[in-house]
């Protein structure tokens, strides 16, 4: 089942009142588990990276696999890039394939939290991607993930959550009520009041961070209050741990594979629990009949040049490959000569667009037009430009 945008996902959410899972993932057993536990649900799901998980993996190398699983699933999916450092970690996301982004300014002024999500959100928005902000912070008490998020919570406030949204345009919003990230030290303290004010000031899908210790009670009122989307790891990793510590109980002199035998299994079952919990159970094809499909589109152009050698055409591509790889929303870029000596063109460009709104952002991007106007038009004015959209779901090959 084909990407989907996660706008609809969590629209669609909002508005029937359940929660879609946000589920931070850190190995394949991880990523395993989270789709088996999807489909089993027939549920919507998110397969979250956290860059304060990057220590733990290549964010580079995993991001091929994850998307690669999230395109064979049978349920729809989203691929979310979590508590993004900078506007540069966001733009390296959606060109690795992410579909949605959050960069986390919530420990920055509101001043400074707004300006650089506004900036976000006009390069993502441009590349079809949604945004979530972050405001109050949700801090962390004890547990694996708990020191990546140091410091006192802050609660977000309604008045201000209100004059952000409006000045930043983000499309999800964090809010802090109480949660943490990590594990719950005694009974959690949930603000509803302050959540259901929040709610409906903004009119927006809202998001929990630190899903781990709720009761179920508290789940339900966080959803019935505008919570659309729920993250959640530190329980899975918990879990994860068990599992492992089992393994070594029983065979202490057991290699790696035997150390993360069930690891899969474990996680799946927890999640599984979560989407039950939270309504996601037989909404895929809801979701299916209302979102809108995460198609690539190929920017292709077929040329020939005139008055530059074979070198200089070889230093043209090898420029433009440099240039226009770097702008947002462009996933990949191919550079290529005709094989057959009689072709009608010799040369050919293939950039790979994460969406189709990024033929325009594209098109006037000032570096595409410094180098379309100093570089490439003066010595290719035979060619033809056409963009190709997937006219099919994109499936791997062994399937």
């Amino acid at each position: 089942m084909p990407l989907v945008d996660m706008r609809d996902m969590l629209g669609h959410a909002h508005r029937e009142g359940y929660a879609v899972g946000a589920f931070d993932l850190v190995s394949l057993e991880f990523l395993e588990g989270i789709l088996k536990a999807a489909e089993n649900c027939r549920a919507p799901v998110i397969l979250s990276l956290a860059e304060s998980h990057f220590s733990y993996y290549d964010f580079s190398i995993i991001m091929p696999a994850v998307e690669a699983a999230a395109r064979r699933a049978t349920v729809p999916v989203a691929i979310h890039l979590d508590h993004g450092a900078s506007f540069e970690r966001a733009v390296l996301g959606i060109r690795l394939g992410c579909t949605s982004v959050m960069v986390d300014a919530s420990t920055h002024s509101f001043e400074d939290n707004s300006r650089l999500t506004r900036q976000v959100v006009e390069m993502a928005h441009a590349c079809g991607v949604p945004v979530e902000g972050e405001l109050g912070y949700v801090a962390g008490v004890e547990g694996e993930d708990a020191e990546h998020h140091p410091g006192e919570v802050r609660y977000t406030e309604v008045t201000e959550a209100s004059e952000y949204v409006k000045r930043t345009g983000v499309d999800f919003l964090a809010v802090s009520i109480g949660t943490v990230h990590g594990r719950m030290q005694g009974e959690p303290r949930l603000d509803i009041d302050r959540l259901a004010r929040i709610n409906k000031a903004l009119g927006i899908p809202l998001v929990i961070h630190g899903g781990t210790g709720l009761s179920d009670s508290q789940f339900k009122q966080l959803i019935d209050n505008g919570v659309a989307k729920i993250n959640y790891y530190t329980a899975l990793a918990d879990i994860a741990g068990q599992s492992i510590r089992r393994n070594v109980e029983a065979d202490a002199r057991c290699g790696y594979t035997g150390l993360v035998k069930d690891v899969s299994e474990a996680i799946q079952h927890e999640t599984e629990r979560c989407i039950r919990l939270w309504g996601g159970v037989n909404r895929a094809a809801e979701v299916m009949s209302c979102a809108t499909l995460k198609k690539e589109v190929d920017h292709v152009i077929f040329y020939n040049t005139s008055g530059i050698t074979a070198e200089q055409v070889t230093e043209l591509m090898h420029i433009g490959h440099e240039t226009l790889g770097n702008i947002p929303g462009v996933r990949d870029v191919f550079t290529g000569h005709a094989i057959q000596s009689d072709a009608k063109f010799k040369h050919c460009w293939v950039v790979r667009f994460s969406d189709q709104a990024v033929v325009d952002s594209y098109k006037n991007h000032p570096a595409h037009v410094d180098y379309a106007d100093t570089h490439f038009r003066p010595v290719a004015g035979d060619r033809i430009t056409i963009d190709f959209e997937e006219s099919a779901e994109r499936r791997p090959t062994n399937q």
